[in-house]
């Protein structure tokens, strides 16, 4: 197997005992809000690791910043030892260690645990003092000394940015010198894992990641962050995204549930496939519907993961199929992969299908063939609205991933949800997109302007003897039906 591409950027490890801004440093450091920020101790669980460009232009390198859980948490979901494993992980691979402490709180007995398991570290060690944006607090700077960390402490705001320039600096002192720092290898694709509480995201995440990156507990709503999870197949890189699971809107019961709702929301919308997992033990749930309608409404390839099914006896795949088809009929053209995440059975065909998804929602078809298909649909079926015709003058590709099609129609208003669900079954039966969204969008032809003037010259049609349109396409050509506005 290839190395995973992250494994060759140095790797930064942000330590501490809970709630001392370990995540609100990370996002300092990215650039973007990457984890959750939240006043209650322990809210990141999982090991966090991102690339990030750090530097000042001048001077700078990639790296990958590892935001772990708080050292020493009381899980109130009794998860503190897979907390701990996940730390002891995350320092055993890293480049260097941030150990951050908290100016505002002062020297805790805590903080010193840490400090004794840190010190002779076989890598550096900062002392990071945060949350000094009081003169008080700048104060307590010097009583961290004591916790016996040669290198420090650097004072920082990391909410506001005060002192993170210094310490990058450092930090770039200490990393291995790479002549031509590089960004990571693009991804292929970003694969979004969805689902409900204990669908087995995060059994499916580490499978697909061939480490223990995310913790598994039989425990609800063990994952509370959106976590980007690097791995590599066949030379390839790839981005899992282990969401938190969602839950029905009444029964969210703090910030941290609202902001890991929204952050799943978030990766359906930022990925290129996704992969709805459900535990084919329980029934499908209005929040597995909802979140597969979601994904369609935003165009994205999905994929409908039934889990656990090593654990189905009595009924067969094209029955579950059929049940599947029933009680999600806006997703019928999603592909069913059925898998056992925990066992591993079935992983590495639910990828191998991810990937002909994002194929597909790259293909290009040519003009011609897309108006014929077109042609054929409104000669078998013309969609009209309070008994006048729906025409379409013509049509092309305008983008891919969502594959996006522009019908210029006689108007718009003729095209009901019906007609438009019509034409997409349509394109997906005669056309390579069988298996994901596709995006229709509708404009009034308007002979008179300029932009549909240079289309169809794009076009390069021609009238034929018969007073059709001919629209070459190299040595073929195709005839389209043109229809007068009435």
């Amino acid at each position: 197997m290839t190395a995973n591409p992250q494994d060759r950027l140095p790797r930064v490890a942000l330590v501490g005992r809970p709630n001392v801004g370990k995540s609100t440093l990370l996002n300092r450091l990215c650039g973007s809000r990457v984890s959750i920020v939240e006043p209650t101790a322990g809210v990141t669980r999982d090991r966090v690791a991102v690339p990030a460009l750090i530097g000042d232009g001048e001077r700078e390198a990639w790296v990958e910043v590892v935001d772990t859980g708080g050292i020493g948490i009381v899980d109130r979901d009794d998860l503190g030892p897979q907390v701990e494993a996940q730390i002891q992980a995350a320092l055993s691979t890293a480049s260097l260690v941030l150990f951050l402490v908290d100016a505002k709180e002062g020297l805790t007995p805590l903080d010193m645990q840490v400090a004794a398991r840190l010190r002779g570290f076989p890598v550096p060690v900062l002392l990071v003092v945060n949350k000094v944006e009081a003169l008080a607090a700048e104060w307590e700077v010097e009583s961290f000394r004591r916790t016996g960390i040669a290198e420090g402490p650097f004072p920082i705001s990391a909410q506001n940015g005060v002192g993170i320039g210094a310490l990058v600096t450092r930090v770039l002192d200490l990393l291995p010198r790479n002549p031509n720092p590089a960004p990571p290898e693009k991804p292929v694709m970003r694969l979004a894992v969805v689902g409900q509480r204990n669908a087995g995201k995060s059994s499916l995440i580490n499978a697909w990641a061939r480490e223990e990156r995310m913790i598994v507990s039989e425990r609800p709503g063990t994952t509370r962050d959106a976590v980007d999870v690097f791995f590599d197949r066949d030379g390839e890189a790839f981005v899992a995204i282990d969401t938190a699971g969602i839950r029905r809107k009444r029964s969210i019961a703090d910030a941290i549930e609202f902001y890991s709702d929204a952050r799943s929301h978030r990766a359906v919308r930022r990925a290129d496939v996704v992969i709805l997992l459900f535990d084919v033990t329980r029934k499908l749930s209005s929040i597995d519907k909802e979140l597969a309608r979601y994904a369609i409404e935003h165009h994205k390839p999905l994929i409908l993961g039934a889990n656990k099914w090593d654990l189905v006896d009595d009924v067969s795949a094209a029955e579950f199929q059929k049940y599947i088809d029933a009680e999600i009929p806006s997703a019928n053209f999603a592909p069913v992969s059925f898998l056992s995440a925990r066992e591993g059975r079935g992983v590495e065909e639910t990828l191998a299908l991810a990937r002909e998804l994002f194929e597909q929602a790259h293909n290009r078809v040519g003009t011609g063939e897309l108006n014929r298909t077109l042609t054929r649909a409104l000669d078998a079926r013309s969609p009209s609205s309070s008994g006048h015709a729906a025409r379409i003058y013509y049509a092309t590709q305008a983008d891919i991933a969502p594959p996006t099609f522009v019908l210029f129609v006689n108007e718009k208003k003729h095209f009901n949800k019906d007609a438009i669900r019509y034409l997409q079954n349509r394109i997906r039966a005669e056309l390579p997109f069988a298996e994901i969204p596709v995006r229709i969008v509708l404009r009034d032809r308007n002979p008179d302007s300029e932009e549909q003037q240079r289309m169809e010259g794009d076009f390069a049609r021609r009238k034929g003897p018969s007073g059709r349109i001919v629209e070459h396409e190299g040595a073929e050509e195709t005839e389209i039906v043109e229809e007068e506005a009435e």
